[in-house]
């Protein structure tokens, strides 16, 4: 394992690399698959059979894994500054494994009003069959102090949230979710712990969907939840057991090998999206506001400065005078940004904010159509005249 001095991307490249096996190893690690796993002899069953039971990340089935998603387990924990990384098929899947593992009957969760939109459109109701109550706070009106309840189980937040990218005090946060003997979990995909550390900040869980910027080519579905604390981390497992998750061998390789230039990736999404940010900013004749929190106007800068480490490639803006209309066909006249849902990979993409989850964002109002842009690797200058061409159509 790499030394606990060494500086974190250096950290994350060597973390999980295979061991040298008379005298030479590859540099990257295997893929190794199976569904079923052979021992020497029973006592070698009964011994790994023991250590998983008391919270060891070893394998006694194919389910649980193997040495590649120990590898990438390992570079996610130094990633996100966890002990224990639990693995899911989705980053959904990884949300909602954390909210099933922690709450009970008659527990209540304090939700940040601007997280993903199925938490609130899947999750909730999901909850709510089984006796969980749901209620909502705003970031940014200060800590949550009028809607913790003396059954608050669970605090769960984003930052920067989606679409609208409101920074939390996270700190602060924690030091509340402390005080109420609540846990705190926080969404961690903007970041991908490159740029936020949430652990490092006081959150108990952060989680990430790994499908975006960790994977970053756009060809995997994963998530991942990474916990601190042991008891917490043999809650989670428990429920991830009990629910059968698992992580294809080939999809956690993938995961792997983009977490190794996962830093490097971020450094230029940055640049580029920084660029774009600026002209749009600028463009006041067709942009009526800009959401990105590495501007200096940004609401969210301040914080953002304190607690971050750079920005990626997510810049969202609200079109001025215009409609929905106005707004589908602005999108459908780009050409270098695809139209697609998600994000994280090194390709460009637009897509218009849906009303429906603007509308439960405390931080959004007015009711001009927002754009997200995911902000590529392409050539900044090129994407920001297939913009100019996209605002020169819709004025026509």
């Amino acid at each position: 394992m790499p030394g606990q001095r060494d500086r974190l991307n250096t950290r994350v490249l060597r973390a999980g690399a295979p061991a040298f096996d008379d005298g030479a190893a590859p540099v990257n690690a295997p893929l190794v698959r199976t569904s079923t796993v052979r021992f020497e002899n029973d006592a070698a069953r009964a011994g790994l059979h023991h250590r998983r039971e008391a919270g060891e990340a070893v394998a006694t089935y194919g389910r649980h894994g193997t040495t590649t998603h120990r590898a990438l387990e390992s570079a996610l924990g130094e990633l996100e500054g966890a002990e224990h990384v639990l693995l899911a098929p989705s980053g959904l899947a990884a949300i909602s494994l954390t909210f099933i593992a922690l709450l009970s009957p008659g527990d209540h969760v304090l939700v940040q009003d601007s997280v993903y939109g199925p938490v609130r459109e899947r999750i909730e109701p999901l909850l709510a069959r089984l006796g969980v109550s749901f209620s909502y706070f705003s970031a940014g009106a200060g800590l949550p102090a009028n809607d913790v309840r003396a059954n608050t189980r669970l605090i769960y937040a984003e930052s920067p949230s989606s679409f609208l990218y409101e920074v939390v005090d996270l700190p602060a946060l924690a030091a509340f979710a402390r005080q109420h003997d609540a846990l705190l979990a926080a969404d961690n995909t903007w970041g991908a712990g490159v740029l936020y550390r949430p652990i490092e900040l006081g959150a108990d869980i952060s989680i990430q969907a790994i499908t975006k910027y960790a994977g970053g080519h756009s060809d995997l579905m994963q998530g991942a939840v990474a916990v601190k604390d042991r008891d917490v981390a043999r809650r989670l497992r428990d429920t991830h057991e009990a629910l059968g998750l698992s992580v294809g061998a080939d999809d956690a390789w993938l995961a792997l090998r983009g977490v190794r230039t996962l830093a490097v990736r971020l450094a230029q999404h940055e640049r580029h999206a920084l660029d774009v940010a600026r002209y749009l900013a600028e463009a006041t004749g067709v942009v009526e506001r800009v959401f990105y929190p590495a501007l200096p106007g940004d609401p969210g800068h301040a914080l953002w400065q304190r607690d971050f480490h750079g920005a990626n490639g997510l810049v969202s803006f609200a079109l001025r005078d215009a409609t929905l209309a106005d707004a589908v066909a602005f999108v459908d006249a780009l050409r270098l940004f695809g139209i697609g849902a998600s994000w994280g990979g090194y390709e460009s993409l637009a897509l218009i904010a849906p009303a429906s989850r603007l509308e439960t964002h405390s931080a959004w109002r007015g009711g001009a159509p927002v754009v997200r842009l995911h902000v590529g690797l392409e050539d900044p200058r090129d994407l920001i005249d297939d913009l100019a061409q996209a605002f020169r159509r819709i004025a026509r």
